[in-house]
This record gives C-alpha cells, structure tokens and sequence, in this order.
C-alpha cells in the first residue's frame, strides 16, 4: 500500500529530527501568511530602529574586529554583498546535496520566524529554490563553529546573489542559471540580509542532525545483529530480562533490555542448549547488551533534545526583539558540539562492541561454528578478513572520536577569542557514524552465515527477521567470495533504518 506523502513543513514552525530528515531527502515546503506577517512586521522595526543613524553591528557597520567602523547609508547594499562574497572561501569536498539542501531549509525556517529583520521576497526565494530541488554546492571545511558558520553558509548565501553553484537535477550548475530555473532572479542583499544569512548554527545544524538521524537507525541495526550474534554463538538472553534491569533503571538500558528481551522470544536454537550448556556466563559483548547499547541510546537522545532545540532557536545576531535590536552569541554552536562530540564517542563504543562480537563469531570456539565461519578452514579464508576490515573500521574511529570541542583557536584579530570547532564535531561524527555502520553490516552478515548453521533450528522472533530482511539484500555466501561489495550494499541499508522492522 502506498504512503501518503507528510505534508510541506511549514517555515518557521519547530522542526524535529524527522522533519529535517525528510526535508533533505525532498519533502515539500511552505511560507504560510502568519509567517510572510511575521518576517514584514521585523523589516519594519529594524528599519525604523535604526532609521535614526546610531550604529547596529552588522547593519551599518563593519563585522568582528572592524565592528567600530561606520559605514554610510549609501554603502550598505555594497556592504552585504561583499560581506557575503569575502566569507565564500570554503574549501574541502562540498557537503552532499541533502546536506546542503538541510542547511537552506533550517536557515529559511529561522529567518521565517521573523526576528532577522530580512525583507519577504530572501525568504522567498529560499522557497523557491527548494521547491525546485536546488541545493547550494558548499565546500564542507571553513568554519570553527562560532559566529555562526560563516564560510559555509556564505556558500549558500552566493547562490541567492546568482553567484556559486548549485545542486539541480543530477547536475552541478551555475547560480543564476539554478536561479532562473527556480523561477526567481538574484538578489539585490540590503542591509542587515547578508549578515542575516551568514549568522547562525545551520551549517553543522544540518551535517550533525542528519548524522544523528542515521546514528539513530545504525542503533537499530545493532540492536539486530546483537541477537543474531547470541543466537549465532548459543548465548543466553537470561540477563535481558527486565525484571533484572530494573535494579539498575538507566532509561536507555530499560528500554534496549525490553527491546532485547522481546527480540528472543521463541528461540529453538536458545532450547536446545538451555539445560546442559556448561558455561555459567557470556562474554560482556553478549551479556551486557542492554546496559551498552543502552547507555548509547541515551547518549543519542540527549543529543536529538540539543538539536531538536537549536533547530527551534534564532541563532542571528543581531536580532529584534520588540522595537529593540539586540546584539549577543546565539551563533555559538558550543551545545551542538558537545552533543556531537559525545554522540560520536557512544557510536564508537557501539562499533567497538560490534567488532567483538564478530571475533567471538570467527574464533571457531562455539557450537557449530568452524573457524572463520569457513566451510573448508584452511583451503579458504572465509570471514577471516571481514573481521580484520571490522577492527580496522573500529580504530579508525576510536581516533576521531577524540572531542573537537576540547578544542578552541581564537580568530577575527581575537574579537572572537573561543570558538566550538562545532563544524568539526560534526564532520567527524558523520564519518563515525558511516564506520559504525559498515561495522555493524558486517557483523549482520557474519552473524546470519553463523545462525544459519543450526538449521533446522530457528532463531527467536528478532533476529529471525533481521536474517529474512538480510537475505532479501545478500545471499548466504558459499565458499570465498568477494566480499567488499555485500558489506557496503547492507551497510548503505543499515543507514536508511532498513533493518528497524527486525525490532517490532
């Protein structure tokens, strides 16, 4: 049966996680009446606050260090124009397209709010280009996360002026050709707009918070192959159940054991050895499931709570309030990374755990299993080097997770003396997450080749469907195979929360 389609996200309105994750992947967008009210009734104020001459930074002044410079009345289209084209050096691979797209959308959403103090028709076009599909080409490395991410979102700002590069179609294509495309001509940025633009938390908003979305599903998948791994190796469920956790009632770690605890219901595999197994406990990768993948849970919550706030914040600077035009930081992106600095160390501790399992399941040590899950141990190799890719996969990680928040280097002539490094928490979860995911598809490979040898047995209702869905991706492997391939197809499926139904 087919989905209905969620309705366009209407701008300025309180995005969650999910709304950003299907606004990047294409669903549609409006600009209502109450907002276009909102975003006209701020023009009118800040014009009006500042219509008497005294100086607003970033309107009719210069910015950071040259912030005591007053520029004239007559400069101030200029000024935006070469703020925005003087902070367009970016450099690095562009951020994907639905990164990219993300940004645009969470900066029209903000301004959308109408505490900016931008004209109508910026918005506008905002609307326009994502209705059309476009999304700003914007060189991923440039930003240390404070005032705003300017390097970045000047990228995007470019697009708006019909300069840069845009995302269309399959295409990378010229600015004002993306412009003309989307029905909208370049902007002509007065005061306060480009400023407006460049403000603000949305480029590591988007890069972090479609991360955390995927980190959510690769938790899923690790839930998944968790069990097909106890199966796999006859291990015990007893310590899943929540009877037992509730001496300990960690939110995460319930939650995870009852979900654990449901997954192995029904499992002949776990009957068969259940009175005359000699050995009194698992390993901590198996027995202590519920209290790791629980405490990252938890770590992935908290930080959906921080972004999901800042998603709902106004991160300008200035911005009006009343008839008043405030100056403060709400640029810094310090929360963001600290919660994507700790998210990124839980999905390195799951990735970790993953690739134990996957070493118990290679060792040849269990019932059933020969060594490297290989059908001939010696004239092949079977799972041996899938396990190797596994360890190298979890190192690297272990080497990103050191915090980019501990980090600050001043900048701007010291007016901007500690900076988040936000931007850069966030890359580097992005490619914890990627890793912990090509783990974790190993491990559901291995672990499903692993229970697939105590046929006729069937595992319990969990790791039964997370072994049906596997296998509608990748077929049991007979023999040695090249394998590379199978791992990133399951690994890309892992991302996409393919493997959630394995849990209900």
């Amino acid at each position: 049966m087919a989905h209905a389609r969620p309705a366009p996200f209407a701008l300025g309105g309180r995005p969650s996680l999910a709304d950003l994750f299907s606004v990047a992947h294409g669903r549609a967008v409006s600009l209502g009446a109450s907002a276009r009210k909102r975003i006209e009734d701020c023009r009118r104020r800040l014009l009006a606050a500042t219509g008497s001459g005294r100086p607003v930074y970033g309107v009719n002044t210069g910015f950071g260090e040259l912030a005591s410079r007053r520029i004239g009345p007559d400069q101030l289209t200029a000024l935006q124009r070469n703020l925005v084209l003087s902070h367009a050096c970016g450099v690095g691979e562009p951020l994907e397209p639905r990164e990219s797209r993300a940004m645009l959308f969470l900066r029209a959403n903000e301004l959308a709010r109408g505490y900016s103090g931008v004209r109508r028709e910026l918005v506008e076009t905002m609307l326009r280009l994502l209705k059309a599909g476009a999304a700003p080409v914007i060189p991923s490395r440039g930003s240390v996360g404070a005032s705003g991410d300017l390097a970045p979102q000047a990228h995007m700002a470019l697009l708006l002026i019909g300069r840069g590069e845009a995302f269309l179609d399959g295409r990378r294509i010229g600015g004002a050709e993306a412009l003309r495309r989307a029905g909208a001509k370049p902007l002509s940025l007065q005061a306060k707009e480009g400023l407006a633009l460049l403000n603000g938390t949305q480029a590591m908003q988007a890069v972090g918070g479609l991360a955390l979305a995927r980190a959510f599903n690769v938790f899923e998948a690790a839930q998944a192959a968790g069990t097909l791994s106890l199966e796999a190796l006859t291990g015990t469920p007893d310590p899943f159940d929540p009877v037992l956790h509730k001496l300990k009632p960690h939110p995460g770690q319930l939650a995870a054991a009852r979900q654990l605890h449901a997954m192995m219901a029904d499992s002949q595999i776990r009957q068969s050895h259940r009175e005359d197994d000699p050995r009194v406990q698992d390993p901590y990768s198996l027995r202590c499931l519920p209290q790791v993948h629980g405490a990252v849970l938890e770590a992935l919550e908290n930080a959906r709570v921080t972004v999901e706030t800042e998603m709902s914040s106004v991160t300008d600077n200035p911005v009006v309030i009343g008839s008043q035009v405030r100056s403060g930081g709400h640029f810094h992106g310090q929360a963001l990374a600290f919660a994507f600095d700790f998210a990124a160390i839980a999905l390195t501790a799951l990735g970790n755990m993953s690739e134990r399992r996957i070493a118990h399941l290679v060792s040849g040590r269990a019932p059933k299993l020969s060594p490297f899950l290989a059908q001939d141990p010696g004239l092949e190799s079977g799972w041996m080097i899938p396990q190797v890719v596994a360890a190298a996969l979890a190192s690297e990680n272990k080497v990103l997770a050191h915090p980019a928040s501990a980090d600050s280097i001043p900048t701007s002539g010291g007016q901007e003396d500690f900076v988040s490094m936000g931007m850069a928490a966030a890359l580097k979860f992005k490619t914890i997450v990627s890793r912990a995911a090509q783990i974790v598809a190993i491990e559901l490979l291995a672990a499903s080749q692993a229970v697939e040898a105590h046929a006729p047995l069937r595992p319990g209702r969990g790791p039964a469907k997370a072994l049906a869905l596997l296998r509608q991706l990748a077929p049991r492997s007979s023999g040695d195979e090249e394998l590379g391939s199978r791992i990133e197809s399951v690994a890309r499926a892992v991302l996409a929360g393919y493997f959630g139904e394995a849990l209900k």
